[in-house]
């Protein structure tokens, strides 16, 4: 078989039909349109919000504003304060343990740890994000923050 042997299954491609040639067409004289009114004529009909001349929906309806970005990534958030009372020191926390001290509800979502409150004791966080001063807080106190890549919510 070649390129050129190929051919649409039959039945596939129809013939365009041709309106408004002639009485003999079978589709002569009004096209198939009817008699008279705005879609019988060229470039007629109505646009597609129109709501039979009572107000259109688009028009009762408050202006919305701005956009949603349908990018936007929605963390878990734990602060460092309900780290530091939950665990103890040199423990290794990461999202499943998170889940277990009841500080996030799953794992569906990823966890990002911010900076509220203080930790005085060294513990190795594992979670999807940081903000600047809780990583820093973390090894100001001897402990150790750790990213993971996937920031999709499956730890």
């Amino acid at each position: 078989m070649h390129l050129n042997e190929l051919r649409p299954a039959p039945g596939a491609n129809r013939t365009r039909k041709r309106v408004g040639r002639g009485y003999s067409s079978g589709h002569g004289q009004t096209a198939g349109r009817g008699t008279k009114g705005q879609k019988s004529r060229a470039g007629g009909g109505t646009k597609p919000y129109f709501a039979g001349g009572q107000l259109p929906i688009v028009k009762a309806l408050p202006f919305t504003r701005g956009f949603v970005n349908i990018f936007r990534v929605e963390y878990e958030v734990v602060n460092l304060r309900q780290l530091a009372a939950r665990f103890e020191a040199q423990s290794e926390v990461d999202p499943q343990r998170m889940v277990e001290a009841g500080l996030v509800k799953s794992t569906r979502r990823p966890i990002k740890v911010l900076g509220s409150g203080d930790i005085d004791k060294p513990m190795k966080v594992v979670a999807h994000k940081f903000s600047a001063t809780a990583k820093r807080k973390i090894e100001e106190a001897g402990g150790q923050a750790q990213e993971i890549a996937d920031v999709t919510g499956s730890a």
